[in-house]
């Protein structure tokens, strides 16, 4: 065991995060997502919900700050869509942005959402990890671009 280290953080997921540089991405995944069809390394924290991992990585992981190669500011935690004609609610999101708000203070600034298909496509060619998770809202899947440490 590690001081100061959420416990819902394993050796395997610490590891992953400690190797991550900046702009690296993970996705964290509802009990309905997909995670290993997409040939990444895959985590599986069952028995916990995406908000729990949501705030124990954010003690421990910034968001990116920096704007992309364009210039263009980009949210770093983008959301999966609700896709249209699906009358699904999400209060999930609100659970999200008000953890992102105690670590990162452009709060809802640092969403985005984008639709199923875009969000597939980005963990397939971005994500360095995807956390598996028993989360049983839908939609609740989230992924989060790594940002800059900066030790005071």
């Amino acid at each position: 065991m590690l001081k100061g280290i959420p416990n819902i953080l394993t050796p395997e997921l610490l590891k992953v995060l400690a190797e991550m540089g900046h702009t690296d991405e993970l996705t964290i995944g509802d009990g309905n997502f997909p995670g290993h069809s997409f040939g990444k390394q895959v985590i599986r924290l069952d028995g916990h919900g995406v908000p729990e991992i949501l705030d124990a990585i954010l003690q421990v992981m910034p968001l990116d700050t920096y704007p992309n190669a364009e210039g263009v500011m980009v949210p770093p935690c983008t959301l999966m869509a609700v896709e249209p004609g699906d009358d699904a609610k999400t209060p999930i999101w609100d659970t999200y942005k008000d953890i992102v708000r105690k670590y990162d203070e452009r709060g809802d600034e640092c969403f985005e959402e984008i639709n199923k298909w875009a969000f597939y496509d980005k963990t397939r060619a971005n994500s360095r990890v995807v956390i598996m998770t028993s989360e049983t809202a839908i939609y609740a899947n989230i992924i989060l671009r790594k940002g800059v440490v900066i030790n005071k």
